[in-house]
């Protein structure tokens, strides 16, 4: 098995992020083009307050990311992060690679100052909360709702 090394990619890795960013969304059924896409994955790197990616890497192929968006939360007194996607190649699953980008989102929201981060699995996805419950996460008793405002 390859070794699994996780980075924080530059700018020029906007593409191999989208590209692994819309197979995920995809696979949860969200549509956003290509354009807006980029458009939001260009953001977070113009402004490093709005959150950071992470990369698994095999080799030299990208099998894995995570994007984790920063916040200020009253809920949890201050800085706070939300792992807003974290996706595995399905040829790389079940290789640790997921738990592997957990800890690392974990590690680099604590060396920013947050004091919590909070995610969503989709109902029904029980791999991905069963990761989350092994790794200490607690589901809430509250649903998430969206409007969308635009797109």
């Amino acid at each position: 098995m390859a070794r699994t090394q996780v980075i924080s990619p530059a700018p020029s890795a906007r593409l191999s992020i989208s590209d692994l960013m819309e197979r995920q969304l995809a696979e949860h059924a969200i549509e956003i083009s290509r354009e807006a896409l980029l458009s939001a994955i260009d953001g977070v790197f113009a402004d490093e307050r709005r959150g950071f990616f992470l990369l698994a890497m095999q080799d030299a192929e990208a099998a894995g990311v995570a994007y984790v968006s920063l916040t200020w939360s009253l809920e949890h007194g201050g800085k706070s992060a939300w792992l807003e996607e974290l996706y595995v190649l399905p040829q790389w699953r079940d290789q640790g690679i997921g738990t592997i980008l957990l800890n690392s989102a974990l590690e680099a929201a604590r060396h920013r100052g947050c004091a919590a981060l909070d995610l969503e699995v989709d109902s029904g996805h029980t791999r991905a909360a069963n990761l989350y419950a092994r790794h200490g996460f607690t589901p809430h008793s509250r649903a998430r709702w969206v409007r969308i405002l635009s797109r």
